[in-house]
């Protein structure tokens, strides 16, 4: 298939140069985040406290009986992440994980979830989480999901009690390297009508190819369930198709490397190959995570990120945090990134967000209210007060 990209396409290029959000205006107009690990978001004075509590002694800069100060672990997790290996980036979640072991860590570390979202100015989140990795201390695969879903609700009444709207549906991982997929997506079953909106897979995609965890995906098919699959990051397009031809995935965690069946010319002609075709026809949902992409070295930067291409492209792009500690970052952060590197205007963030709640898993009456009723409403009052 062949096509050019002209001016139209790029809504940076019009004659007029348009005027670019502000950092206060990104962070005041609704966000929706597709992808963003629980375990991945947990704010560095929460993990210093839960260390504590639970006598976890193995934090970075631990010494002496004492645990590190907050903003030195926070600059410890963002500089382990910058390490261009996926499987390197994966390493800094021991910690997180080692202090999310009781229910009462579990509830503390939703609930803060929820409430830095909502600051955030996201108003609908799914978040994931693997229940298989926090029951150390005891608990239950059912009793880490009601905890889970317990400090969501909390977090989203504090929100509430400060004015700021969130809905924040969970999303339960099994981790591809582990043989746990059919009893975690048998979980997400039992409660998806409990807080759980889906199923995922996650960890480290060489050598733990999608089809190894088929039996739950038929499983979820069955059961007319949901399911997004990591796929396309660290793998190329292998993993891509798979997780779309074989396992019969909603959306792409992620899926940057969809940009190795695209050929660019010289003169602006642009060449999808049969899998990008497909990717861009179906509107399947790409969940793309900028700064994560630049720390596992899925892309060069921000620039050059795959994100540029594709919205040209009109593929159903979406724009995610992926983990907020290891990369430092929030929603608005990234989307301040998108704005310097490729002049997106306040249309363009509404179109990502629009996207992603067109993406997610709740009912499509429930996504469409939020569309007309929260999101499109939102970027309108923020446009009259630019005047």
């Amino acid at each position: 298939m062949e096509s050019t990209l002209t001016p139209t396409d790029t809504p940076a290029t019009s004659p007029a140069t348009p005027r670019l959000p502000s950092a206060d205006e990104i962070r005041r107009v609704p966000k929706v985040l597709l992808h963003d690990h629980l375990d991945g978001g947990l704010r560095p004075e929460t993990i210093v406290e839960l260390a504590d509590a639970v006598g976890y002694q193995g934090l970075p800069g631990f010494a002496n009986g004492k645990q590190p100060d907050p903003a030195e672990l926070g600059a410890w997790f963002r500089e382990a992440a910058d390490s261009g290996s996926l499987e390197l980036y994966l390493e800094t979640f021991a910690h997180t994980c080692a202090v999310m072991q009781t229910r009462e860590a579990l509830i503390r570390v939703a609930a803060d979830c929820a409430e830095d979202l909502a600051a955030d100015g996201v108003v609908y989140a799914e978040v994931r989480y693997a229940p298989e990795q926090h029951l150390e201390g005891g608990l239950t695969l059912d009793q880490v999901v009601e905890a889970v879903n317990e400090g969501f609700r909390a977090g989203e009444a504090r929100a509430a009690a400060k004015g700021q709207q969130i809905r924040v549906g969970t999303l339960i991982t099994a981790m591809r390297h582990a043989a746990r997929s059919r009893e975690i997506a048998e979980l997400a079953n039992r409660y998806r009508d409990m807080g759980v909106v889906g199923f995922d897979i996650a960890g480290a995609e060489a050598g733990h190819p999608p089809t190894r965890h088929l039996d739950a995906f038929d499983y979820l098919k069955r059961d007319n369930n949901h399911f997004t699959i990591h796929a396309g990051e660290a793998f190329g397009l292998p993993s891509i198709w798979e997780a779309l031809q074989i396992c019969g995935a909603d959306r792409l965690g992620h899926g940057v490397r969809i940009i190795d069946d695209i050929a660019v010319a010289e003169d602006g002609g642009v060449k999808l190959g049969r899998l990008a075709e497909y990717v861009r026809d179906r509107r399947v949902p790409l969940e793309m995570c900028p700064t994560s992409n630049l720390q596992t070295g899925a892309a060069v930067s921000y620039t050059e990120h795959p994100i540029g291409l594709l919205r040209r492209l009109h593929f159903r792009v979406t724009v995610n945090t992926d983990n907020r500690l290891m990369s430092g970052t929030t929603l608005s952060r990234e989307f301040e990134h998108l704005v310097e590197a490729f002049g997106y205007t306040l249309d363009d963030l509404r179109w990502f967000t629009i996207n992603a709640m067109k993406s997610a898993f709740i009912p499509f009456d429930e996504r469409l209210a939020l569309i007309n009723d929260v999101i499109k409403p939102g970027y309108e009052s923020v446009n009259r007060l630019r005047g």
